[in-house]
């Protein structure tokens, strides 16, 4: 079999980085070497993202940097702006289009055009995807070999259909993945030396809703099931959880997670706003006092948690009263870190059609100010862990500092040296800018 090169790159959410790295492993094992966009390579792979309409423009313009850096690889191009508009992504010149739906499909595509380079029309692209968003593709975790936390992707899809939001149109509906595959697929994580394992997908709340009971090994939460079996396999593992629908983080749910050892006190909510009326339009399912009441309980259980979440401003009506109802929320949900976003416009969802869309720089001054609350409230939250004994998993040295993260996800830096890829108790001295100083125990 003939050496190939690629490189690979991913914009986009944890489950496109988790796809993109099991294209990497599939294409290793069949004997591909990875080298640095620029260094020469035989193809480019780019996952695409299609959540805003800027990150529309960021996939188109990272194809035309391919295209000028290595102007002699194929350039392969796969995700969600594909799935949603192959024509114009073929448009752009690119030697194989595919989607979010059959990866393998893409991975063998890539090798067959490579075995008959110099006979491909690059004027006439390739498709390489199956038609349908039936059943969840299993894909093992792969990737880079030098990362210290890995990915297990277990669900993909959304079946919520938000007024904003693109991606079941991209993705299709919810799909997830059988116990006995996490199962597997953890073991091997486990045999490949990992500290800390991330249980991602699209929307992992709705985990297991279209499994059988025996598939999913069903309680009254199919969810709590699946992080309870990646658990058992990896008791000596950190476990941190993807994104979650807030209205998931009940008494009962709660309770029952509290009770994984090796579960983080760390939990990223996608809350979008807190202001009722604006979450009604958005279509979402809860009410911000009921955020307010998760939140709480989240903290009953998890000591010391941190509590990050996503936010949109400027949504299409929203009014200055709106506005200053979600200023309040954040005050007193007081959470560890805020994504702030201002409102996007997404052609084809029903918010892009909504009339009082939000003008520019109202949008912008929003967000600013939103950004200010977010901001002070990460710094009390960073404050109030001086003193504090924490885990750290280090993963990278860097300006004199090993820096690594702790269960509850802020960065931490140390002076002493310390190997990657371990986890060590360190007691907080300080704060510096968005980081926490420390020392080893």
């Amino acid at each position: 079999m003939q050496q190939f090169t690629f490189c690979t790159m991913t914009l986009g959410c944890k489950v496109n980085q988790y796809e993109t790295g099991a294209i990497e492993g599939i294409l290793r094992d069949r004997g591909y070497s990875m080298v640095k966009l620029g260094d020469g390579c035989d193809v480019c792979i780019l996952n695409t993202c299609a959540v805003t309409e800027e990150s529309v423009k960021k996939s188109q313009k990272t194809i035309r940097r391919m295209k000028k850096l290595e102007p002699n690889a194929l350039i392969a191009v796969c995700g969600c702006y594909t799935e949603l508009d192959a024509k114009t992504v073929a448009e752009l010149g690119v030697d194989i289009v595919s989607g979010t739906k059959d990866r393998h499909g893409f991975a063998l595509k890539i090798e067959e055009l490579l075995a008959e380079r110099g006979e491909h029309d690059s004027g006439s692209p390739e498709l390489a995807y199956s038609s349908t968003h039936n059943t969840f593709e299993e894909l093992a975790p792969g990737g880079s070999e030098n990362r210290t936390r890995a990915l297990l992707k277990i669900q993909d899809g959304c079946n919520n259909f938000c007024t904003y939001c693109i991606v079941p149109y991209a993705r299709g509906r919810s799909r997830s993945l059988s116990i006995e595959r996490i199962i597997e697929y953890t073991k091997k994580l486990v045999d490949q030396g990992y500290k800390e394992i991330v249980i991602a997908g699209i929307e992992i709340s709705s985990y297991g809703r279209d499994l059988t009971a025996d598939e999913s090994k069903q309680n009254s939460f199919p969810l709590l099931s699946a992080i309870q079996a990646v658990s058992s396999v990896a008791p000596n593992v950190r476990l941190r959880l993807g994104s979650l629908d807030p209205s998931i983080m009940t008494k009962e749910f709660c309770l029952e997670l509290s009770k994984i050892p090796n579960l983080c006190n760390h939990f990223h909510l996608s809350i979008q706003s807190g202001c009722d009326e604006i979450l009604s339009t958005m279509g979402r399912k809860y009410t911000a006092e009921q955020v307010l009441q998760s939140i709480e309980t989240i903290r009953i259980h998890f000591a010391d948690c941190g509590i990050t979440a996503d936010l949109i401003v400027g949504f299409p009506g929203e009014t200055d009263e709106e506005f200053n109802q979600t200023l309040e929320f954040m005050k007193r949900a007081q959470l560890s870190e805020m994504h702030i976003f201002s409102y996007s416009q997404r052609p084809g969802t029903k918010a892009a059609d909504m009339p009082n869309q939000i003008d520019k720089d109202t949008k912008k001054e929003r967000s600013q100010i939103a950004k200010k609350t977010a901001k002070e409230m990460s710094k009390n939250f960073r404050q109030s862990q001086v003193g504090k004994t924490v885990d750290v998993l280090f993963e990278q040295e860097k300006d004199g500092f090993m820096i690594g993260h702790s269960s509850n996800y802020l960065e931490v830096k140390i002076k002493e040296k310390t190997e990657r890829n371990t986890i060590k108790k360190v007691i907080i001295t300080s704060t510096k800018n968005e980081s926490l100083l420390g020392e080893i125990i």
